[in-house]
């Protein structure tokens, strides 16, 4: 057994002041303790320490050595242009500072001579430490290495009042002109997490052209501009990882990008070194790379290993974190012939995995150690949990924990041996009734409990989530973004989930605090386990399917009375929690009203609209003649079309269609959130004649763990 954890104390003093001068503002190793968008700026008179960064259209240079990599760049340019942002100036990008001039340095440790109030000596060999510190008209951004060198401008960025979430959040920081940086000395010590990052899975929204249906493309591309998004988000949230695509059309343009911007790149559990199996048949790539599409070890392993190594050679010259393994060119277990014994399933493991290993350690250019990670999802965390040694992974290889799909760890390791261990975590899911790609349904309570859990079992050395195309999964990502780098901070003191959803109101939403937080609490209690999304939906098309059976003279049962008690309760409570929601949003400027519409009102408007639309349907069937039932029948269209109202209030630009159907939110699917309109707006328009889809006469299981929600 691993000894209990305790917080290191080198992570317990990151993020807090350096010796020395007093500074302008306190900075405590808790990331959720005070506001941090624009928390350096100074308001009011400038104080004799204080850095004026930009001033009636002059101001500072950003200084970049010629010897700082790609990423240092860009978080340079990233930087200029929030000072631009917020203050109307762009600073230059220049190698060298003007004399006289005031500049932001960016320097990473062993590139230049740097000052004795940097301490150089503390940062060197820390991973991705780095520090902010001011001096007279200068603003010191160091690092450790180049990813520590950019987070400490990204840092800058926040704290000069930047939102890391703006592009999903949509919010403008403030402007200030003069714009002047107080006098800080900022430390920041290593991550919790080694490698930490974004899986960008099913991608259903974003993917274009649009197929014959009108659905955006299954293997289509996504714009540039959106990866751009995805990577510009994670790297202002600190993150150094992404996985950016399953199904869709890969570019090499984009692991190329998020490798210059500082993101390493990996990819899923059966994206075997970044080969793209799921291409063999779909993208021709079996014939590009000359082997056969039969992704079968037995009868094809010369072609499984030519079309790996295309893998690698695409993709040798990035910073990968390199999956290794065997699963199906889709989201399946691997087919085994039929007998083989786990110790044989093992052996192949064993040969498979070691020839990987050794293709990555013979292509990578000279002084790059590979990274590789094994994930244990579905029937592979069994099989190794019988025999793991069995499998005889190599020491430089990640295991990688996966949680059931619905953000609770399957398993953690126990004994780390000599391996180091990560997790794959699930904001955004698809499959069966764990499904969630509409809204967020992870709470806070379950992230903050199951990553401590984590945290203890010294899980840390890679954590990959996924979050789909993840406006709708903000919240959740701002969280694990900030467990991921001060894990210990975060839970060295008490109540984690009440001060992040306290931070996370006043962050946002100020002065509007209070309702703004009673309605998150109320969210979180109504929608904690996917099938509470669709519950209300489900019971709407059970009662279509029994009002058509009634329409058309056969025989129908009465709709469960229990079912239609948790209906009503529920309304109750949603209600409830729309009215807080409205006295919440009267209080906020326009933007916080219409992030916070989606994100706190969203999920609660297509539960309380659906579950109305139900108890009129429910009213519908029990009403005692043609006439009362037919307009509780047109009632109860009515909240589903002020659904359909609101789903189009949220697409504003650039989300356009963002709540349409696509291959995966369509027909009947639980994932469509327009299903019960759509069939009973079929209903009507029949006169009760159009036969709703098979399939509603039993109803399905119910999905969720909470036991007083009953399927109808």
């Amino acid at each position: 057994m691993t000894a209990p954890w305790r917080p290191p104390l080198l992570l317990l003093v990151a993020s807090c002041l350096l010796p020395g001068r007093a500074a302008s503002q306190t900075d405590h190793p808790d990331p959720w303790a005070a506001p941090a968008r624009g928390s350096w700026v100074r308001s009011g008179a400038v104080a004799a320490e204080d850095v004026v960064l930009a001033s009636q259209g002059s101001g500072a240079e950003i200084v970049v050595g010629a010897a700082e990599p790609p990423n240092v760049r860009q978080a340079a340019a990233f930087l200029a242009g929030d000072i631009e942002t917020i203050s109307g100036y762009r600073p230059p990008l220049v190698a060298t500072p003007t004399p006289g001039k005031t500049s932001i340095r960016l320097v990473t440790l062993g590139t230049e001579r740097l000052p004795s109030v940097i301490d150089a000596s503390r940062l060197r060999g820390q991973w991705e430490a780095y520090r902010v510190v001011t001096a007279p008209r200068t603003v010191w951004l160091v690092g450790s290495n180049p990813r520590g060198t950019a987070f400490a401008a990204y840092t800058l960025c926040e704290r000069l009042g930047v939102d890391p979430l703006y592009l999903w959040t949509g919010y403008v920081p403030e402007h200030h002109d003069p714009l002047v940086l107080k006098a800080t000395r900022f430390a920041q010590g290593p991550p919790a997490f080694r490698y930490r990052g974004f899986f960008h899975d099913d991608e259903d929204i974003l993917p274009r052209p649009f197929d014959a249906r009108g659905y955006p493309l299954q293997t289509g591309d996504v714009p540039l501009a959106w990866y751009r998004r995805f990577f510009e988000t994670a790297l202002r949230l600190r993150m150094n990882m992404v996985a950016p695509y399953v199904r869709v059309h890969r570019r090499y343009e984009v692991q190329q990008l998020a490798s210059d911007w500082g993101l390493y790149y990996t990819s899923h559990h059966y994206d075997i070194l970044v080969s793209n199996p799921f291409g063999m048949t779909t993208f021709n790539l079996a014939a590009e790379r000359g082997v056969r599409p039969d992704y079968d070890w037995f009868t094809n392993r010369d072609g499984l290993l030519t079309y790996w190594r295309g893998g690698v050679e695409e993709n040798h010259d990035l910073d990968v974190i390199w999956p290794v393994g065997l699963r199906n060119t889709s989201d399946r277990p691997y087919t085994w012939p039929e007998g083989t014994t786990d110790s044989s399933k093992a052996r192949v493991f064993r040969e498979v995995i070691g020839l990987q290993t050794s293709m990555v350690r013979n292509a990578l250019p000279p002084g790059r150690t590979p990274i590789f990670h094994f994930t244990m999802y579905s029937e592979m965390l069994d099989m190794y949990r019988r025999d793991p040694a069995a499998f005889g992974l190599p020491d430089d290889v990640i295991i990688v924990w996966p949680d059931d799909n619905d953000g609770h760890m399957r398993g953690l390791p126990t004994d780390r041996g000599r391996w180091k261990h990560g997790v794959y975590y699930h904001l955004a899911y698809l499959g069966g009734n764990l499904s969630k790609q509409t809204t967020h349904i992870v709470a806070p309570a379950t992230i903050a409990s199951e990553f401590q859990k984590i945290v203890q079992a010294g899980a840390t050395e890679y954590m990959l989530v996924n979050v789909s195309e993840l406006r709708d999964y903000v919240m959740g990502a701002r969280l694990i973004a900030d467990i991921t780098w001060n894990a210990p901070a975060v839970y060295a003191a008490p109540d984690p989930v009440g001060r992040f959803v306290g931070w996370w109101t006043q962050e946002y939403f100020s002065p509007g605090v209070a309702n703004a937080r009673s309605v998150y609490d109320r969210y979180h209690a109504l929608l904690d386990t996917p099938d509470k999304l669709w519950y209300a939906s489900d019971a709407a098309l059970h009662l279509v399917d029994r009002l058509w059976r009634r329409v058309t003279g056969q025989p129908f049962a009465a709709f469960n009375p229990d079912t239609l008690a948790v209906l009503r309760e529920r309304l109750v409570r949603l209600d409830s929690a729309l009215i807080a929601a409205a006295k919440a949003e009267s209080t906020m400027t326009a933007a916080q009203q219409r992030f916070f519409s989606v994100d706190a009102g969203l999920g609660l408007r297509i539960d309380e609209r659906q579950t109305h639309s139900a108890l009129l349907l429910a009213d519908a069937l029990a009403a005692t003649d043609s006439i009362a039932m037919w307009r509780q029948i047109r009632e109860a269209l009515t909240p589903l079309e002020q659904l359909e109202v609101e789903f189009a209030r949220a697409e504003y630009p650039p989300f356009d269609r963002w709540y349409h159907e696509t291959w995966i939110r369509s027909g009947v699917q639980r994932n469509n959130p327009h299903r019960a309109y759509v069939v009973l707006r079929a209903f009507i328009a029949s006169g009760g004649r159009s036969q709703p889809p098979p399939g509603f006469s039993q109803p399905p299981p119910a999905a969720g763990a909470n036991p007083s929600v009953r399927t109808p």
